[in-house]
């Protein structure tokens, strides 16, 4: 019963700890895209592109960091 109640607990921290840093991520990813393009006067589309690259970058990021984090506190293994 008490490995039951730690897996959850283990697997709420696990999807609390994905959003807080993909809300992170995705907010740098964007202000960098806006902010590159408007001090190198790029115009909007270009920002927009580099938003979209940066997100992309991201989203990469987000998947490997979540791939490890899942690996080593070894949720959806059974016992």
């Amino acid at each position: 019963m008490a490995e039951k109640r730690g897996t959850w607990r283990t697997l709420i921290m696990v999807i609390s700890l994905g959003i807080l840093i993909a809300v992170e991520l995705f907010g740098v990813a964007l202000a960098s895209g806006w902010a590159l393009a408007g001090l190198f006067e790029l115009g909007p589309i270009v920002g927009y592109i580099l938003m979209a690259l940066f997100s992309g970058l991201a989203a990469y990021a987000m998947l490997a960091f979540m791939r490890r984090v899942i690996k080593f506190e070894h949720i959806g293994e059974r016992s």
